[in-house]
């Protein structure tokens, strides 16, 4: 299915995001992700992807009709300009290991077309990394997270069970102690592989299937 990207500029203000939805509802337009935020004081951006526009034309200048829009742009989606991400939690060296390992694989893969990102965060805690893999639930576009760290269980297996289950999400992790490794999909014990195997698992250039050696060590 075809997806139209728009940014549009308005007044800050309460029920202009209401507004433009519904009118967008009304089109039989479907808003497949949606992203706000205030540029300055008293401006704001919005930023829709849209499914099923049959006439963008005629939905920029309804849009543009709203006395608190200010501008209409139509992009590329995300997913065309980023592609698919890999998202790497957890301690700081190993995160960039597997970042190194995902880096070099994903460019390769995108040399032949393909669009794989890369997102690292270092952290430790078991109630700050189980949020932070909670939240790869609610972001765009993710493929596959790795989790790089010494020791993981807890909640944080928990938030790994949820994430695989609602979003269905490949998940990767570093051979370590706790019971994260028993909810991965992979267990891989060289963090520069981690990351290649990472991007293998989601690039579609890659001759590899996730599903063959699901719950094997490496």
């Amino acid at each position: 299915m075809a997806v139209t990207a728009i940014s549009i500029k308005t007044v800050e203000r309460p029920g202009v995001l209401s507004e433009i939805a519904e009118m967008i509802a009304r089109k039989g337009i479907n808003i497949s992700y949606a992203y706000l935020y205030v540029e300055e004081d008293g401006i704001g951006s919005i930023y829709m992807e849209l499914e099923d526009v049959k006439d963008i034309e005629e939905l920029i200048t309804d849009l543009r009709s709203f006395e608190s829009v200010l501008d209409v742009d139509v992009h590329r989606p995300l997913e065309d300009i980023y592609g698919k991400r890999i998202i790497i939690i957890g301690g700081g060296a190993q995160v960039s290991q597997v970042a190194m390992g995902a880096i070099s694989e994903a460019d390769r893969h995108n040399i032949r077309g393909e669009r794989i990102s890369v997102d690292t965060i270092p952290l430790v805690g078991e109630k700050e990394l189980a949020e932070a893999v909670r939240a790869v639930g609610r972001l765009p576009r993710v493929g596959a997270l790795v989790l790089a760290g010494s020791l993981m269980g807890g909640e944080i297996s928990k938030a790994v069970e949820k994430i695989k289950r609602e979003q269905n999400i490949i998940v990767i992790s570093l051979n370590m102690p706790g019971s994260v490794t028993e909810k991965a999909d992979l267990v891989v014990t060289d963090p520069i592989q981690a990351g290649v195997m990472a991007v293998m698992a989601v690039a579609d250039t890659a001759i590899f299937d996730i599903k063959k050696v699901r719950g094997r060590k490496f």
